[in-house]
């Protein structure tokens, strides 16, 4: 049964609906490899097999006696554990979150009565908020592609268990590029909606119960193709959008690639990857052309930090708010001087008065406006997702952490919401492709940033890249 588990959702779908494969026998298969491959990567860590064998069972019988069955029917999958699911609560990483009744997140809902088979819950960091997926309930999640490295975060387990084909989807989110990381780090596909496209209801953060729809954060499709983003992201949205269409034609297709900004670092190896992948995309046809930033990073960072903060300080515990609140005085005269991505314009942005948040949202409005023309030349802007490849393991403290380039440089931590930042910030949507490897060989993302609700155009530009110049790549596990 591997040879099945190798292929994307779709091709599975098509070998369920022509009986070459059961759903039980497709399952079983899923849960042969996770546990040939728990013990190195530690990806899934929450299953729930009893249930999930009756439910293939009952969609085989269903399929037999010819019923109308879902565009999922029979398809085994997993979900990010933050997302409640029946009878397996979202944790985020903590022991007391995971010991309560619950009902499917509307995303999840949303799969399974199309069919789908939800058999596990893929590893994060606590409270999603980190780019790296370790917590003290379950252990550190392992890169596939070296399992000394991160996945990413905070849909690392995820990302991890698609490259090494334990799932065909996965439901993710996304508030600081933990889609989007994750996918560039293993070497797989995602989709960051625009902001509100698909219900947040029931992702955790924010506390379990909220009916709050965040701001910044997004809920969205993994997988290990463009097609199948488009498949499951047709399924978990709020409103109707066709399974399938056209890929776009490249030979149509414009493309600006921004790979510069004084604000936005990036090792030379990724920058490599991605100019190759330009080079590519340039002999496919498609009219690429080197841009400037789209729009002023400072003030988008300095923006977006704010934002930010307003929504993770919620999830802070209150005595690390209240010390916070004593630096506040201290700490308001040196952002400027320190920067967007300083520990001083983070204390600020965690304890932000609604003035300051207003005039953030007013910084986003303008922005917005402003890459609306970028838009008017570009299909689309091809743009880095992290300023490194996977990186080793780092148990120290947010402060103590860096990033160190292959060539000898060393970057703060928060660098890591640099590039992820602009489609964020401004609600847009990006869809992250598979674009190359470093030298060492590891895998090397990239996102398609498009215009507001323009999901449809992107997430056609990266299906024509699937499948006519580079897609997934087997990791070496």
């Amino acid at each position: 049964m591997g040879e099945f588990l190798d292929q994307d959702a779709t091709s599975q779908l098509i070998a369920l609906a022509s009986k070459r494969v059961s759903a039980v026998e497709l399952l079983k298969a899923a849960l042969a490899r996770h546990a040939q491959t728990h013990g190195d990567l530690n990806a899934v860590v929450a299953a729930d097999p009893e249930r999930a064998l009756e439910r293939a069972r009952a969609l085989d019988d269903a399929r037999v006696r010819g019923e109308p069955l879902g565009p999922l029917a029979g398809l085994p999958m997993t979900v990010k554990d933050t997302f409640d699911v029946s009878g397996m609560a979202a944790s985020s990483g903590l022991p007391e979150l995971r010991r309560r009744m619950t009902e499917d997140a509307a995303a999840v809902g949303h799969a399974r009565r199309a069919g789908a088979i939800v058999w596990g819950k893929t590893n994060v960091p606590v409270m999603a908020a980190d780019w790296q997926s370790a917590n003290p309930l379950y252990g550190a999640t392992n890169n596939p592609w070296d399992l000394k490295r991160t996945p990413g975060g905070s849909s690392g387990g995820a990302a991890a268990a698609l490259a090494a084909r334990v799932t065909p989807l996965e439901i993710g989110s996304d508030i600081g590029g933990s889609l989007r990381v994750p996918a560039s780090f293993c070497g797989v596909f995602s989709h960051k909606p625009t902001w509100g496209l698909v219900s947040q209801r029931g992702h955790v953060p924010p506390s379990p119960g909220s009916h709050a729809e965040r701001d910044l954060n997004v809920i969205g499709p993994m997988a290990r193709s463009a097609r199948d983003l488009r498949l499951l992201l047709s399924v978990i949205e709020n409103g109707p959008r066709a399974p399938k269409a056209d890929p776009a034609y490249l030979k149509e297709t414009r493309i600006g690639l921004w790979l510069d900004d004084p604000l936005c670092p990036l090792d030379s190896e990724v920058r490599g990857a991605i100019q190759a992948f330009a080079d590519q995309l340039r002999e496919a046809g498609v009219e690429v052309e080197t841009i400037p930033s789209p729009v002023d990073m400072r003030a988008l960072l300095h923006a977006y930090m704010t934002l930010l903060g307003g929504v993770l300080g919620e999830d802070l515990p209150p005595k690390t708010l209240r010390g916070m609140e004593r630096m506040r005085f201290l700490m308001r005269g040196q952002v400027e001087r320190a920067g967007p991505l300083s520990n001083a314009a983070m204390v600020m942005a965690y304890t932000a008065r609604h003035r300051e948040w207003m005039a953030a949202d007013a910084v986003r409005a303008r922005l917005r406006t402003e890459i609306a023309g970028a838009f008017e030349r570009w299909h689309a802007i091809l743009a880095p997702i992290a300023p490194v490849a996977a990186f080793p393991h780092d148990r120290r403290p947010f402060q103590r952490r860096t990033l160190a380039t292959s060539d000898g440089r060393t970057l703060p931590y928060n660098s890591m919401l640099t590039w992820i930042s602009v489609a964020t910030a401004l609600r847009l949507p990006a869809t992250a492709v598979p674009v190359g490897f470093t030298a060492g060989g590891l895998p090397v993302g990239a996102q398609l940033i498009g215009p507001h609700a323009g999901d449809a155009r992107t997430l056609a530009i990266a299906q024509a890249i699937d499948e006519n110049i580079r897609g997934y790549v087997a990791p070496p596990l």
